[in-house]
């Protein structure tokens, strides 16, 4: 870990759902107060390590999660979100220097921000995991509503079959009504 960074103790920021075509936008932030193995960016582990991972950071950590619907991210825009997401984070995980994974802290004081930093520092990584697991168990709830989706399979991504369904049955509540996709109407 390359907390030499940093003076205070870390608090990893990372986000998920930031491009879907439905669900939510999920930010976590992470402090990480006893070791985890196995850290890494979420989009490199599967599914299973994921979740089991997701377990030892809730157990490990100190952490704050804030989600953002689809109908939140139509009405607000993603940057917005995003802005507001790292706001709430600092105000609930107070006294930490802060890491967001990215190139842009959007407009937030005193966040510092690191691309690939998911895959660099333990506290992004572990913030990674937590938005991704949360963003991706959300998905498949709402598959069991709205199985003509998929979105258990795909998580609200733009994929061919997704963008398909939507031509074929329309959005609903969890579609984002701002994201357009070709040949919608």
């Amino acid at each position: 870990m390359q907390n030499d960074l940093f003076s205070l103790p870390l608090c990893g920021i990372d986000e998920a759902g930031r491009g879907p075509l439905a669900g939510s936008l999920v930010i976590s932030g992470v402090v990480i107060q006893r070791h985890i193995d196995g850290l890494m960016d979420s989009k490199r582990l599967t599914e299973a390590k994921r979740e089991k991972l997701f377990s030892r950071i809730i157990k490990n950590t100190k952490y704050h999660i804030v989600i953002f619907s689809a109908t939140k991210v139509d009405s607000l825009g993603i940057s917005r979100c995003i802005k507001q997401g790292l706001l709430e984070i600092k105000e609930n995980l107070d006294g930490y220097d802060y890491l967001f994974d990215g190139n842009s802290a959007f407009g937030v004081s005193s966040i510092r921000t690191m691309v690939k930093a998911d895959n660099k520092i333990a506290e992004v990584s572990a913030a990674s995991i937590l938005a991704k697991v949360t963003h991706d168990r959300e998905m498949v709830k709402f598959a069991k509503k709205y199985p003509e989706y998929g979105f258990e399979k795909h998580k609200g991504y733009g994929t061919k079959v997704h963008i398909e369904a939507i031509l074929k049955y329309g959005k609903c509540e969890h579609h984002r009504h701002s994201f357009k996709v070709k040949g919608e109407r």
